[in-house]
């Protein structure tokens, strides 16, 4: 799903000027060239697509990046959560509420957008288990749910 945005469009809507922005010019946006951790989650009720890999030292975020296609939503979420953890400990992860991503987007989230809104969340959540151990599921040095 590819969405046409006016990026000229700042209005009090949907499509806020922060999320036009992050849509527009994602941070941490690409691939790592190696990670400690890498996985995918896909919505499938609008096909939003985000894969995460994550570089750990000393249990802190050294390097997190996201790649995929979707919505401005869920991109917008994705690069302003990602921001938010890079060089922090790997254990705030767990303390992210989906109130916090809201709170990043800066706009009221209808029930239809809110899978689109956590869909970086559930990644990485799902990644740092991954990591810890407590999800083991790998193919070719990759991790897939």
């Amino acid at each position: 799903m590819t969405e046409i945005i006016d990026r000229n469009y700042a209005g009090e809507g949907i499509y806020r000027e922060n999320i036009i922005d992050h849509y527009t010019h994602p941070r941490n946006f690409g691939k790592l060239e190696k990670f400690d951790v890498q996985h995918r989650e896909f919505n499938p009720l609008c096909g939003d697509e985000t894969t995460i890999e994550i570089k750990v030292e000393n249990n802190i975020i050294k390097d997190i990046k996201f790649h995929g296609k979707g919505c401005a939503i869920s991109m917008a979420a994705a690069s302003m959560l990602l921001s938010e953890l890079k060089g922090k400990p790997i254990e705030n992860i767990k303390n992210i509420s989906k109130e916090h991503v809201f709170d990043l987007l800066s706009i009221s989230i209808s029930p239809v957008r809110v899978k689109c809104a956590l869909l970086c969340l559930e990644t990485v959540r799902t990644a740092v288990k991954i990591y810890e151990g407590g999800i083991v599921e790998k193919v070719d040095k990759k991790v897939y749910m």
